[in-house]
């Protein structure tokens, strides 16, 4: 709102430099491109994401399966648990398990498990993939629509901050340009400057 007061303010006034008016069209200029390409990159990041994540989650959802999976014994935490501080914030317990795999085959294996105190022949459920070995629960669709969302969102900031560095970039040169002007008018005028009888 600024620059858009300072170039009404500015059109018809006698002080007015050419750079005052050059830094006013350039904040309006810079202002209207982030309010228009901004959200309309957003959105269309935010779609693409929104697509290709769908894409995933059918995928995922195509060859992932939930089995029930029966404690045989509770097992000691994994060597590789090394930070005391992350094995008292995970709460859950490392079992061994059988399953039976969606194509029928009979498994047998280490599983995690959200079952507080494991006892053998617990069920608790377990994700597969179609040959029976354990993988990561399948993406759903309200975590994909908020990655989505939040990849539209940092797209739209990045654009907004890359149109404001290039404001500013050139904000910094007209600036300079200004700067060195002054420099050879001051270079002029500074020798002959409160002498008596110089024309000045």
């Amino acid at each position: 709102m600024r620059a858009i007061r300072g170039l009404w303010r500015w059109r018809h006034n006698p002080l007015c430099r050419t750079t005052d008016l050059l830094e006013s069209w350039l904040a309006l200029s810079a202002l209207l491109l982030i309010l228009v390409t901004a959200p309309a990159l957003g959105v269309l990041a935010g779609t693409a994401a929104q697509d290709a994540l769908e894409r995933s989650v059918a995928e995922q959802h195509a060859s992932r399966a939930e089995v029930t999976a029966t404690v045989v014994r509770e097992l000691d935490r994994s060597v590789l648990d090394i930070d005391p501080e992350a094995a008292a914030s995970d709460t859950r317990s490392r079992v061994l398990a059988d399953w039976t795999a969606p194509d029928g085959s009979e498994h047998r294996g280490p599983a995690l498990t959200r079952l507080t105190a494991p006892e053998p022949g617990d069920r608790f459920p377990l994700w597969t993939d179609l040959a029976g070995r354990t993988v990561a629960r399948p993406l759903d669709s309200a975590t994909a629509g908020t990655h989505a969302v939040l990849a539209g969102l940092g797209a739209a900031l990045s654009v907004a901050g890359l149109l404001e560095c290039g404001r500013r970039l050139l904000l910094w040169r007209l600036v300079r340009r200004r700067y060195d002007h002054w420099d050879r008018a001051w270079q002029r005028a500074g020798p002959d400057w409160g002498r008596t009888g110089t024309g000045s």
